[in-house]
């Protein structure tokens, strides 16, 4: 809702208009393919929306890191309260056995329709012969609404 002319602002309304920035970049172990939809250990955040309706915009980074020839594709997503949302950060190995890598990027833009508590984690699938590294990371900033 807008802030009109002559309106008493509160203190809660000034406080929303503030962003809230968390970042989840400490994995604490290397993943091993082959995984379907597995937690990446660390990198999860809890935050609070005080309203309904938050926006959250989000940037993940995936590193990727083939130890044998690979079995077809990887991916990491984004997971809000349990479910998977926006697009994946894919990644496949060329020809070759090893020496590929890459860290992989994906972005995402949220409504989150209730206010309360909520996690945000990364999710990847891994295919066989494929690391996911520690470097992985899940950025995470939350606009309320006024």
């Amino acid at each position: 809702m807008p802030i009109l002319a002559g309106q008493t602002v509160t203190a809660q309304q000034l406080n929303r208009l503030q962003p809230k920035t968390y970042r989840a970049g400490t994995q604490t172990a290397a993943l091993t393919g082959p995984l379907t939809n597995a937690d990446v250990p660390g990198i999860e955040i809890a935050f609070t929306t005080q309203t309904a309706g938050a926006t959250i915009t989000a940037e993940i980074v995936c590193d990727f890191d083939p130890t044998a020839t690979v079995g077809g594709l990887s991916s990491g997503r984004l997971w809000i309260d349990g479910s998977g949302v926006g697009e994946f950060a894919v990644y496949q190995q060329g020809p070759g056995t090893t020496g590929d890598r890459g860290s992989t990027p994906q972005t995402y833009r949220e409504v989150i329709p209730t206010a309360g508590n909520h996690t945000a984690k990364l999710v990847v699938t891994l295919s066989t012969g494929v690391n996911l590294n520690v470097y992985s990371s899940l950025l995470l900033t939350v606009y309320e609404v006024v």
